[in-house]
């Protein structure tokens, strides 16, 4: 049960009382009292996740018009439709997070547009051919997984519930890109020369997608809050670690070779040693100077303003 006299506390006792709920397994709501640091680091994280949901469904969009089959142009458009209600579901969380400062989902959309709200890495990043549709749902949406299933059990409350849903609907994304690879694994030498050359594309994006490991252990850094609040619990390196550890065998079990000749398994501490990603890279792609940054923004912007009459009649329904 939440505490009762959060109104008597001082702020140093709100926080030791806060602490407490969430040591208990308590969720937190939307309209408890929570500290700033909680509530900034939520939006941050909700926000980018509810964008990148949205923006992810891009390069996925460019694919249906050109999907080799009716089945697997009706699968993802499936999909993309998926993707759009998982950012739609994300941004509702957010807005009730915003209300304090005064803001809207419409300031989130012009934080995007300027830069200030970012946008997973993997989503700036060119899908030329079939078989990076099919990477995208198989790799990244597998990627995609392993951080928000380690959030299912997460401190605040409806973030955990609507990852309820998304995480069933995104296994189903998973399979539907894991079909995919493995038609083309088992097609011609042109379709596997694909794949691999896929794969090849994808691979850093993906190193990248979790996010470089923890620069210091002073709980300051954006990973260090939401470990310390239990929104999630595992750190970006040991997500790194679940995903070669699920996928490089299954890679390899498709006849694939690993973009990356000097992996192992360093037996004394059972980790994946890799070579590292681009980091400055990194940056430089979600500061959006991506390859498809500017082409997927620009589509965003457009769709943002062509359905402005939408939300303007919603409004005035709303406050009519």
């Amino acid at each position: 049960m939440a505490f009762q006299g959060w109104d008597s506390l001082s702020e140093e006792d709100k926080l030791a009382a806060f602490m407490e709920r969430i040591q208990q397994g308590e969720k937190i709501e939307a309209d408890d009292w929570m500290p700033d640091d909680y509530r900034v680091a939520l939006i941050k994280l909700i926000s980018m996740h509810g964008i990148s949901e949205i923006m992810g469904a891009l390069p996925e969009k460019e694919w249906v018009p050109k999907a080799p089959s009716l089945r697997r142009k009706l699968a993802i458009m499936a999909k993309v439709q998926d993707e759009m209600g998982h950012g739609q579901l994300l941004l509702r969380v957010t807005e009730d997070l915003l209300k304090p400062f005064g803001k809207t989902r419409d300031d989130l959309m012009a934080d995007l547009f300027t830069g200030k709200l970012k946008f997973h890495n993997v989503f700036h990043m060119e899908a030329p051919t079939w078989a990076d549709a099919g990477m995208i749902a198989w790799l990244v949406d597998g990627a995609a997984i392993m951080t928000q299933t380690n959030m299912l059990k997460g401190s605040y409350g409806p973030y955990a519930r609507a990852l309820q849903r998304i995480c069933a609907e995104e296994v189903f994304h998973a399979q539907h890109g894991e079909a995919i690879v493995i038609a083309l694994a088992e097609g011609t030498a042109e379709q596997r020369d694909m794949l691999q050359a896929a794969l090849n594309r994808w691979w850093e994006p993906l190193l990248m997608f979790f996010g470089p490991k923890s620069a210091n252990t002073t709980g300051s850094s954006k990973q260090d809050i939401t470990i310390k609040y239990k929104i999630r619990t595992k750190t970006n390196e040991e997500l790194r670690q679940d995903f070669f550890a699920k996928y490089v065998p299954r890679i390899k079990a498709l006849g694939l070779t690993l973009p990356d000749e000097t992996m192992f398994v360093d037996k004394a501490t059972g980790q994946w040693v890799y070579r590292q990603p681009d980091w400055k890279l990194f940056k430089k792609i979600i500061a959006n100077h991506g390859p498809k940054s500017k082409d997927r923004l620009r589509l965003r912007k457009l769709a943002f303003e062509d359905h402005r009459w939408v939300r303007e009649a919603l409004s005035v329904k709303k406050t009519g």
